[in-house]
């Protein structure tokens, strides 16, 4: 392996222009993935191909393949979250941040798990039923108490379920100020959380009422404090509402509000494949690569996440592979953005010759520039 990446490097010159202001060359990144990144490789269609893995099992493997943080849903964190005390998520909560610290791996952030429960068929936050919205918001607030326990202040807010089959159903106004409502509940429970959104455009429903990051970052302000909502992108997602995610990452960063990072690959408008990253399409991984150089993400501790998957072909031996691939793909591609020849790109720009500006990238991505 490090043959092959000195081969790669010898073929990207160093940066042209090392003071060019996009480029942050001593930004040092951090690597982050949560449990279910490891999946046994059901599917809709089929079973389990690969046995389970124990969680002690996955947290030692992310240390050997140099990542630092491990997120978790709530019920990661605490299993069978519903049926325990607030006495015995605590004690739970506790024990696992001492195995945490013990390998060394920080919690990166918690996000309630709300579209398993019976109680959320209808949604949770925007449930026709007001009881079933209480539980939403009831469970949020235990997914911050952990999440304190932890040492994270970041709640990742996927939601998955708010939306709706058929509108007739919603008024999707009420549903914004419904999704409001649980937002400030959440920010009042704690003064020190952050949210972070993470839209999604649909699946499991069938639209999605955040569906992209100006959604997300547009509620943001209708909350009792602006300030502490933010978002999460996840590539697929991006690709999936037909958007580039190099785009998002630009639009949030703007704002100063992209607290976390799923960076994963997506082959066309279909369902979440949690593809490896830069596994369908390098050069849309290479302009997202970009993006974060040119805004200096990660310099608030934020965290490279890898949501992928291993195919469901895999083998047991292989079971990391697709999260030190990814890996592997993002530090390759930080090296190409870092020696991509800034004054070429430039000379493009002013003369408005895109079509030599597609074809230098195009040539450097092939190790030819």
């Amino acid at each position: 392996m490090q043959r092959l990446v000195r081969i790669f490097l010898a073929a990207c010159p160093p940066l042209h222009n090392s003071t060019h202001p996009f480029m942050a060359k001593s930004n040092r990144y951090r690597f982050c993935a949560g449990p279910w990144n490891w999946s046994p490789g059901q599917d809709p269609y089929g079973p389990t191909t690969r046995p389970e893995i124990s969680f002690d099992e996955k947290l030692r493997e992310l240390k050997r393949i140099g990542f630092e943080a491990m997120m978790f849903h709530d019920d990661d964190a605490v299993p069978d979250i519903d049926g325990k005390s607030a006495a015995q998520i605590a004690r739970e909560a506790k024990e696992l941040k001492k195995r945490l610290d013990g390998e060394g791996v920080t919690a990166e952030m918690v996000a309630p798990r709300l579209w398993f429960s019976p109680n959320t068929i209808d949604g949770a936050y925007t449930s026709n039923d007001p009881k079933h919205r209480q539980y939403a918001i009831d469970r949020s607030k235990r997914t911050i108490d952990i999440a304190r326990i932890l040492g994270t202040d970041l709640i990742v807010l996927w939601l998955a379920r708010e939306g709706t089959y058929l509108r007739e159903s919603k008024s999707g106004r009420r549903s914004v100020d419904l999704l409001v409502a649980a937002f400030d509940a959440m920010l009042a429970h704690d003064k020190k959380i952050r949210l972070a959104i993470e839209p999604k455009p649909n699946e499991p429903m069938d639209v999605a009422y955040v569906p992209t990051i100006g959604h997300a970052l547009a509620i943001a302000q209708l909350t009792r404090d602006p300030k502490r909502v933010g978002c999460l992108i996840e590539s697929a997602h991006s690709l999936l509402a037909g958007l580039d995610p190099a785009d998002e990452i630009d639009f949030a960063m703007a704002f100063d509000k992209l607290w976390s990072l799923h960076l994963n690959d997506q082959n066309g408008l279909k369902f979440d494949q949690y593809k490896p990253f830069g596994s369908t399409n390098l050069r849309v991984a290479f302009n997202q690569v970009r993006a974060l150089e040119r805004n200096q993400y990660g310099r608030n501790g934020e965290f490279i996440c890898f949501d992928v998957h291993p195919f469901r072909t895999t083998t047991t031996e292989h079971w990391s592979a697709h999260l030190s691939n990814s890996r592997r793909t993002f530090d390759l591609l930080v090296e190409k953005a870092r020696s991509l020849d800034e004054k070429k790109v430039q000379a493009c720009v002013s003369r408005r010759d895109y079509q030599a500006l597609d074809q230098l990238v195009i040539e450097h991505l092939l190790g030819k520039g």
